[in-house]
């Protein structure tokens, strides 16, 4: 998720339950090939307390996504990083359905270009010529589900295939579409057994998802915004209900201490950290007044302060 799933949020989830694997913030391969690289690079930052990290790119030039996927497979881009192991894998963003990034091309409206969707994979094949997997993130379709989409998918040679199971039209306002896993994983046995298929959309535990995987025959499950509701949601037995005013606060302080030291402007991230406050201050007794004080904070200094302040008065 853009602006969500950074390094940072990705250590505090390790902490609590560390899922198997991770995928990066989506980061535009135009971006990468410009002037402005510096500013957009850190969002594949990676540290060794999190799982193995599958780089999250998109875009519209094949030959951007070759020059990436040649610097990601030799390491290039984890040595400019300091990184000390490089990625798991590559994986193209196919299914963003945000307005802007759809006029432009990219991302879910390549469902509809299946000619420039298949110069993309294959570009990114050639430049990682074997050293990195490459996966897909994508959505049923467009304005009502396209199984020709799908069917189109595995004949790509693809190691992985990862479905919202919603259109782009539907964005998350309908309940995920389980039924279309049949069809989908039948297609999988039929065109390409090789290629791994997993599944996302409201998937709020592991069981759920565990449930879901054995249900359909899936060889995973992706959970995106359930994290939201429980940073422990890749746990067995997750103990979040369980955990008490004074548990959530000081786990979201050590996120925005976390912050602090990774980013290189911490005074500009409050808008940005404000996006988490609700998964941590939340069921408890002045949870939204507090949530309130923290969002009128000029600083995480200042975010750092207030909650201390509860803290201190518990």
């Amino acid at each position: 998720m853009d602006d969500v799933t950074d390094t940072v949020f990705r250590q505090i989830v390790a902490s609590c339950a560390p899922p198997d694997l991770c995928f990066s913030e989506f980061v535009n391969v135009e971006g990468l090939n410009s002037p402005g690289r510096s500013r957009i690079i850190r969002k594949l930052d990676h540290q060794q307390s999190e799982p193995p990290l599958v780089a999250h790119i998109w875009g519209i030039n094949p030959d951007n996504f070759y020059v990436i996927a040649d610097q990601l497979a030799s390491g290039r881009i984890a040595d400019e990083l300091g990184l000390q192991t490089n990625f798991y894998g590559i994986d193209l963003n196919m299914g963003c359905p945000v307005r802007q990034v759809v006029k432009s091309g990219a991302c879910s409206a390549l469902i509809n270009n299946h000619r420039l969707a298949k110069d993309i994979i294959d570009a990114v094949s050639a430049g990682a010529t074997g050293r990195l997997p490459l996966s897909v993130k994508t959505r049923l379709g467009v304005d009502a589900v396209d199984p020709e989409w799908t069917r189109f998918l595995f004949n790509q040679n693809l190691s992985m295939l990862s479905i919202h199971l919603r259109t782009v039209k539907e964005l998350s306002l309908v309940p995920a579409h389980y039924q279309e896993l049949e069809r989908i994983v039948a297609e999988r046995n039929e065109i390409a057994p090789a290629t791994l298929v997993v599944a996302n959309g409201d998937i709020v535990s592991r069981a759920d998802g565990e449930a879901l995987a054995d249900r359909y025959g899936l060889d995973g499950i992706m959970i995106g915004r359930g994290v939201f509701q429980d940073p422990y949601v890749f746990a067995a037995q997750s103990p979040w209900l369980a955990t008490n005013e004074k548990q959530r606060i000081e786990l979201f302080s050590r996120h925005l201490e976390l912050f602090k030291q990774w980013s290189k402007n911490p005074n500009k991230g409050t808008a940005r950290m404000n996006k988490y406050a609700k998964i941590y201050i939340n069921g408890f007794n002045g949870a939204k007044e507090l949530r309130e004080r923290i969002a009128e904070a000029k600083s995480i200094k200042q975010m750092l302060q207030v909650l201390n302040n509860r803290l201190t008065n518990l």
